[in-house]
């Protein structure tokens, strides 16, 4: 006799969801916009604690302010080792078969460094006298530079410049936007950002997912990626480029890798990946062709002959352990 197993959660509820059934006119506005299924209707609305994130759509849509959310009075015992955090989390990837990722930002209480960043500290000039209308110089050259710079005169005895230098690219602003790859972004925000790259003066990144064809007119202002799964990698891609990036890892899941799923790969996310449609986009945590400094050079040299040697060429990789002998 076959025995069906529980779908009830073992996670305990985070949060609890208080309706003041005296104040609630019953107009159902908190049922039509909680999109996590908590709030729920019969006879009065009753709230659904497991499935509350506390995202107060329900609050805000409240006629009558009838609707509360505190944190859950259900406790574990105080441990110091198996703290509720770590405790939700175990059973959350227990309960799912998934690793936990937060959009968003970090949600431990880590230093942010943005808050910190000084544009100009002045330590080797001379302070603005009048910073609010006074122009600042932001602009900024990536590319590899030179140790030392060489000259020799011309027929006319005029002095030129030897040394050749390797490609730069010309930043308005000392600001690039982070990549996020086409098919996890849609192509709306993907040009969005190749316009604004455009218009400021900086760099959009394209991300794992390729460079859609519309994108192309951009391409002096866009740094494409050359990833583990080496999605949307070609000639074309590599040539409609300011700068081509190879990802190692990226700060918010180093050593992860990535999963598109497959519904999410329509027809032009599918052209673009060069992977069939409806096919799960998947990212190996490391590039199967490095296992080694020196196969990490061959990759970057290959790439430079690819592009004619006009691309500047960088590598992309989490702060971990042992990162400062690949750089």
């Amino acid at each position: 006799m076959a025995t069906e197993l529980s779908s009830v959660s073992q996670i305990p509820p985070e949060f609890h969801v208080e309706v003041d059934h005296d104040r609630c006119r019953r107009c159902k506005r908190c049922v039509l916009n909680c999109s996590f299924g908590c709030m729920q209707f019969k006879d009065k609305v009753t709230p659904d604690d497991s499935k509350c994130v506390a995202c107060h759509r329900c609050i805000t849509f409240c006629p009558e302010n009838a609707i509360s959310i505190t944190n859950h009075p259900t406790v574990y015992k105080e441990n110091a080792n198996w703290t509720e955090r770590i405790r939700q989390n175990t059973l959350k990837q227990a309960e799912t078969g998934g690793i936990l990722l937060t959009g968003m930002g970090n949600p431990k209480p880590y230093p942010i460094l943005w808050d910190h960043l000084l544009i100009d500290a002045c330590q080797v000039t001379n302070p603005s006298i009048d910073p609010l209308r006074e122009p600042m110089e932001l602009r900024t050259y990536l590319g590899s530079k030179p140790n030392h710079l060489e000259f020799e005169r011309d027929e006319n005895n005029n002095l030129k410049l030897k040394t050749q230098l390797a490609p730069q690219i010309q930043l308005d602003i000392p600001v690039i936007f982070a990549a996020m790859s086409y098919g996890a972004v849609s192509h709306n925000v993907h040009k969005s950002l190749a316009i604004a790259a455009n218009k400021m003066g900086t760099l959009m990144n394209t991300g794992e997912g390729g460079l859609h064809e519309d994108l192309y007119p951009y391409s002096g202002r866009i740094m494409v990626q050359v990833a583990s799964g080496r999605f949307g990698v070609h000639s074309d891609y590599l040539k409609a480029s300011a700068a081509v990036e190879i990802k190692i890892g990226q700060g918010a899941k180093p050593g992860i890798g990535g999963h598109l799923p497959g519904e999410k790969v329509g027809l032009e996310i599918s052209k673009t990946r060069m992977i069939p449609v409806g096919t799960d986009a998947l990212s190996p945590a490391p590039h199967h062709d490095i296992y080694s400094i020196e196969d990490l050079s061959q990759l970057i040299f290959a790439i430079k002959e690819a592009t004619d040697y006009e691309k500047p060429v960088s590598v992309k990789i989490a702060a971990v352990h042992n990162v400062a002998a690949i750089a």
